[in-house]
């Protein structure tokens, strides 16, 4: 079992960078793999990010969006550049122990989320 909690959010203007981290309790932190997801008012939560050995993206933050690991600090970060009014969402983190997916339902443990606000 692992528990996640998100920070790192906050309002910023377009162009603008921010980074969120996802702290994990526990010592199996390296046994899982580590995705961001993310939520706009009345759409569907939809991929970020996701690391495992390699690292995945949406095409919509490749290029902009940076996903890392800690392992000793059992964190998940996500750095994000060049910020858009479309990138305005709850983001949240998600971790799998049965292997890394571009889908919601691979995922077994969810943070709270955090939210983001990129004014135009």
């Amino acid at each position: 079992q692992v528990q996640l909690v998100e920070s790192g959010g906050g309002l910023v203007q377009a162009g603008d960078s921010l980074r969120l981290s996802c702290a994990a309790s526990g010592r199996t932190f390296s046994n899982y793999d580590m995705a961001w997801f993310r939520q706009a008012p009345g759409k569907e939560r939809e991929f970020v990010a996701a690391i495992r050995i390699s690292t995945y993206y949406s095409d919509s933050v490749k290029g902009r969006f940076t996903i890392s690991r800690d392992n000793a600090k059992n964190t998940v970060y996500l750095q994000m550049n060049s910020l858009k009014p479309e990138d305005t969402a709850v983001y949240y983190c998600a971790a799998s122990a049965g292997g890394v997916s571009f889908f919601r339902q691979g995922y077994d443990h969810w943070g709270q989320g955090t939210q983001v606000t990129v004014s135009s």
